[in-house]
């Protein structure tokens, strides 16, 4: 049980002479452990904790030796560097949301006490009865806020600034925080404390009620949702970050490219796959239209029941290729332990395309779905759409990624990015294509490009919206006049990556890692330093990392302790 309530930080300095693996494993759990221990995501108190915890591990690397460590522990040096600088600079990018949306949640911070009061064991100050009288006055300050919310008298309470969609949204999200929280340390005390009840519970029970309703007056009148929990009828709302933020998340990436170049990238690989789109709708006797032969390929799809078989024989397919072809080492177990699972129907509705990685996640319409919502399914999972993926969730793609993570420099995970995750699963797309013998159909290469132009998009819908180019609306119609999606798709894709459960540079990483592990690849051949296998299989063992560091390990570059990213890693010939 955890009962110190300390803002310290660090659990210690540690050892200047262990290993930087080690030094990373013990980053790792204390971070875990002070994010379990401070329940609460918006606190002031987390946001010191945090913020002490990393400027201390910051201030033992200054400290420590550089020049003398190995190649290897200099690249885990600058991991946990980059790490460190960029938790503090988030904790930093919080405490200004939440601020903005402080005024929404006047009575939070006496409740938010009581919780973390809770969690550190510190009962003496958990009296039932003055419990009691702190959730009675909440009450009266929630429902106070409802009515001047309703009535439209917050807007002459808080500056006019910071009364924005993104403001209400963040107050909403750290609402139901509170109430997990809320709900957690009742939960501790209800039947276990002789007078904890009979104080509390009416009290509690009046505070929930009113945190409920507070919630559903934030989301429908200040957020656009229909109701606290959203469905596929709200608004989409998500929290820009700006350039500025853009800039601080490439930095720590590792991208020494500004947001206005990497729409350019993206512009000019959409351009690349919309001639190839042309060119293989031509030979399906559709001209250049190329969403005609799309939507032709989108209603290829095999009967209820085949789709388990189909999943199969792709998968099976992707193996067997690269195995032929000795592109990258497959490990028996790797081959044999991969597994199959069904999706609900209800999540098809907010993602009708199969899933993958330690499992491969099967979607397919059950019968007693909506007619809309079966046709979307079946045709987002053809044959020739699947084609692309399934190797991309699998082997040589994320199944095999995860399997070399767990027993190779483990201590990496901690840096994990969707450059190198995402980016080496859709860079083998870019290899089956160079290689000519794979995407052999019109149909499999209108499917794949599907997929290609959906990744160009994905970089020029997220960075147009955290620079404040595009409204989420304009990024689903980006998505179904640019890609072809449909716009139940396009809007579940945008909702997803825009709601917070994606890092602002996720949607990039997949197209941009690729393109850096393309680069790299081709470097690494044209020196001799490598094989393709040789390759291949050293971008698994070095596990999570930016690219440019991962060209730094592989190419033995000189690594100095205020390393800066410089890789131009895009070639427009």
């Amino acid at each position: 049980m955890q009962c110190a309530l300390d803002n310290s930080g660090a659990s210690g300095a540690g050892n200047p002479s262990t290993t930087m693996s080690s030094h990373i494993l013990r980053v790792t759990a204390d971070e875990r452990h002070l994010k379990e221990f401070w329940t609460v995501p918006f606190s002031p108190a987390r946001s010191e904790t945090l913020s002490g915890f990393y400027a201390s591990h910051l201030q033992q690397l200054a400290g420590g030796p550089f020049d003398n460590l190995s190649h290897q522990d200099k690249v885990d040096y600058l991991l946990l560097q980059s790490y460190l600088w960029r938790g503090t600079r988030r904790e930093v990018l919080d405490a200004h949301r939440n601020n903005d949306a402080a005024p929404l949640l006047p009575f939070a911070p006496a409740l938010v006490r009581i919780c973390e009061m809770r969690q550190a064991c510190h009962f003496e100050a958990l009296e039932p009865r003055q419990i009691a009288s702190v959730f009675d006055k909440a009450t009266a300050g929630v429902t106070r806020t409802r009515e001047q919310i309703e009535t439209g008298k917050i807007q002459s309470m808080v500056p006019m600034a910071a009364m924005t969609k993104e403001a209400a949204y963040r107050a909403l999200k750290n609402l139901k925080a509170l109430q997990a929280c809320l709900k957690e340390m009742h939960a501790f005390f209800h039947g276990y404390h002789p007078t904890f009840d009979w104080w509390v519970q009416a009290p509690y029970a009046a505070l929930d009620k009113a945190l409920d309703l507070l919630a559903t007056t934030i989301a429908t009148k200040l957020v656009g949702m229909q109701s606290p929990g959203g469905d596929e009828a709200d608004e989409i709302v998500g929290e820009p970050i700006g350039r500025r933020g853009l800039l601080v998340e490439l930095e720590a990436e590792m991208i020494p490219y500004a947001p206005e170049e990497l729409l350019t990238i993206a512009r000019e690989k959409y351009a690349w796959c919309e001639k190839e789109m042309q060119r293989a709708a031509n030979e399906l006797g559709y001209g250049s239209d190329w969403k005609a032969a799309l939507r032709h390929v989108q209603n290829i799809y095999v009967d209820p029941g085949e789709q388990p078989r189909l999943v199969r024989s792709l998968v099976e397919g992707g193996i067997a290729y690269v195995k032929r072809h000795d592109l990258v080492t497959v490990p028996k177990v790797a081959e044999q332990s991969w597994r199959m699972f069904m999706m609900s129907p209800a999540r098809q509705k907010a993602n009708p395309f199969f899933l993958g990685g330690p499992s491969i996640i099967v979607s397919y319409p059950t019968g007693d779905m909506a007619h809309n919502d079966k046709m979307m399914s079946m045709r987002s999972n053809g044959p020739h759409l699947s084609k692309a993926t399934a190797f991309h969730e699998m082997i040589p793609g994320h199944h095999l990624q995860m399997a070399a993570a767990e027993s190779a420099n483990p201590h990496r995970k901690l840096f994990e990015t969707p450059f190198y995750v995402e980016g080496w699963a859709m860079y083998w797309e870019l290899v089956f294509w160079e290689r000519g013998d794979f995407f052999t159909s019109p149909e499999d290469r209108i499917g794949t490009l599907f997929w290609r132009m959906h990744r160009c998009a994905r970089i020029l819908f997220s960075l147009g919206f955290h620079l404040g180019e595009l409204t989420p609306q304009q990024c689903v119609d980006l998505l179904v006049d640019k890609v072809g999606h449909q716009r139940a798709t396009a809007e579940g894709e945008v909702r997803r990556s825009l709601n917070g459960d994606y890092g602002p540079l996720y949607q990039a990483g997949y197209y941009l890692g690729a393109m850096q592990l393309w680069a790299l690849r081709s470097e690494v051949l044209a020196r001799g330093r490598l094989s393709e296998k040789e390759f291949h299989d050293a971008v698994l063992e070095a596990n999570n990392m930016p690219i440019e560091l991962l060209r730094a390990l592989l190419l033995d570059e000189p690594l100095t302790r205020n390393y800066e990213s410089h890789w131009r890693f895009y070639n427009d010939e």
